[in-house]
């Protein structure tokens, strides 16, 4: 029995994933989400993750990103103890956030298919679009939960490759629309 990789993320209708949250992260159209009506209902996928994530990784860019705001973060208080791997050749142990619980830097494709062979149950990829197209390629993402928001960036990080590559076949799991337009899809993989 192997840990599920579930990637979570926005993901605008073209499959732009970058910026979601504001124009600092370097998107000019930064902030998208936040332009669209609040509808509770529609981010009720976020509050089931919490309860279902045992294990968080992120490439670093978004661990960066995450690590420090998240680590302080009411809304995300259940991650602080949960085990973290950050995917970096480069990264350092002293460039981890101090404070925000277990950290490990795992350091290729195939230390995560190791994490992967672990006891435990599933990890939750946030953000980290380039290192989700990469485990994706390696066919070593198990799920995609995502928010569609009714939005068309025309530019910026994809979340799926452009390349020539092996079809993958998704199965849907759930869906759900909402009256602000944001469309809930959770697809598995079929390996």
């Amino acid at each position: 029995m192997t840990r599920e990789l579930v990637y979570t993320g926005f993901i605008s209708l073209d499959g732009v994933v970058d910026s979601p949250g504001g124009a600092a992260e370097g998107h000019r159209s930064g902030g998208w989400v936040m332009d669209t009506e609040f509808v509770p209902e529609a981010f009720s996928l976020k509050g089931e993750e919490l309860a279902d994530t045992t294990a968080l990784l992120f490439g670093r860019r978004s661990y960066a990103a995450f690590a420090p705001v998240w680590r302080d973060s009411d809304d995300h208080a259940a991650y602080k103890d949960l085990p973290k791997y950050v995917v970096s050749a480069g990264l350092s142990e002293d460039a981890l956030i101090a404070g925000w619980g277990p950290t490990t830097i795992l350091r290729s494709a195939d230390d995560i298919a190791k994490l992967k062979q672990t006891d435990g149950g599933a990890i939750y990829i946030h953000g980290s679009a380039e290192l989700a197209r990469r485990l994706s390629d390696a066919d070593l993402i198990d799920r995609y939960n995502l928010l569609m928001f009714p939005v068309l960036l025309g530019a910026g990080k994809s979340l799926f490759a452009r390349s020539d590559r092996d079809k993958q076949t998704l199965r849907l799991r759930d869906s759900a629309t909402y009256s602000n337009g944001v469309t809930k899809l959770v697809y598995e993989v079929a390996h």
